[in-house]
């Protein structure tokens, strides 16, 4: 089960690979009305999604109960936390926690039924951007991570100045492909770890940017604008995940995350990871975004390595992803780590 933010889902996944089901209540629509998610109305409307979800799929066979705990908007986590809680006592079944940010990463598992770990993955959406080693199932180096803003906060961002409405990060990527990258130029902002990304000094300057053309009088050609940003957002994604691929020998990169259905990161990775000898793992754009599929995939790679939770389990909005060093410690606070 999957409720973090503003789509409510519900799948059903055997052996952490196979997709028996996978349903998706999107609530798109409604938050376009106000330019973006509104936590209140998104934990109400995954109230009223997930009874009907529920029933759209065969629960008699289940062995466990999964679902996204953290991080993400707390009203809309614990919506799905409750639920989980309530399905796994009433059907005496395991409850599994799992991190948002896992589930995004086990998609790969999901697309690519011959990738295993070790592989270097980036997972990019609109509140996350991290450069993640793992290490094996469940276990994660953290490369690099953004200082600032996510790569999709900055998208949607950068979307309003030019006026596309909501969703505007893949409104902005169409429109972009239609523009010429080169048109405008934008800082890559300097960061003082080697894999980390830094989008809000980025952000600014293209609004500035933005509002010294108007001001001036100079039309801007949306076009242009959108595929410039872009272009300057994908090359810091590529070049700093190819980068942590090289100097620590992985031979296999994989994206994640809702950032991940972007039409040139997807071609760029693909070209830049193929041109530096990496074999490279790309999920279909309906795995990229929010799903259960890949919570069920990431739940199944955590039952296995026994890591279930009772039933006091609550949400974390502000849960991280535990890194490899916790968990060789044997420490079991998820929430503090």
């Amino acid at each position: 089960m999957e409720s973090s933010c503003d789509e409510t889902a519900v799948a059903i996944v055997r052996d952490g690979r196979e997709v028996l089901a996978n349903c998706v209540a999107s609530q798109i629509d409604t938050h376009a009305l106000y330019g973006g998610v509104v936590p209140e109305i998104a934990s109400r409307m995954h109230v009223e999604a997930i009874d009907p979800l529920l029933d759209a799929v065969c629960l008699d066979d289940i062995d466990a109960v999964a679902v996204t705990y953290g991080p993400g908007l707390v009203g809309a986590l614990l919506t799905g936390v409750s639920w989980a809680k309530a399905l796994a006592y009433a059907m005496d079944k395991p409850l599994i926690p799992v991190n948002h940010i896992e589930g995004h990463v086990s998609a790969d598992y999901i697309a690519h039924p011959d990738l295993e770990p070790p592989f270097v993955c980036l997972v990019a959406s609109g509140g996350h951007s991290h450069i993640l080693n793992v290490t094996h199932y469940g276990e994660y180096e953290l490369l690099g991570q953004t200082m600032d803003d996510a790569a999709g906060e900055a998208f949607d961002k950068v979307a309003r100045v030019l006026d596309i409405p909501y969703p505007g990060g893949p409104l902005l990527d169409k429109l972009a492909d239609e523009g010429d990258d080169h048109a405008y130029t934008f800082p890559h902002p300097h960061t003082q770890g080697k894999y980390d990304f830094s989008f809000s000094g980025l952000k600014t300057a293209v609004i500035n940017q933005a509002h010294n053309l108007r001001q001036q009088g100079v039309p801007i050609d949306a076009k242009d604008f959108a595929a410039s940003f872009r272009r300057s957002v994908v090359d810091m994604l590529v070049t700093k995940t190819v980068a942590a691929c090289l100097d620590t020998g992985a031979k296999r990169v994989a994206i994640a995350g809702g950032v991940a259905a972007n039409s040139l990161l997807r071609r760029d990775l693909q070209r830049r990871g193929e041109a530096a000898g990496l074999e490279v793992y790309i999920p279909p754009k309906n795995l990229c975004t929010d799903n259960a599929a890949m919570i069920g995939s990431a739940g199944f790679y955590t039952l296995m390595a026994g890591r279930v939770a009772d039933l006091d389990l609550n949400a974390v909005p502000a849960l991280r992803v535990l890194m490899k060093e916790f968990r060789e410690q044997g420490t079991g606070n998820r929430e503090q780590e």
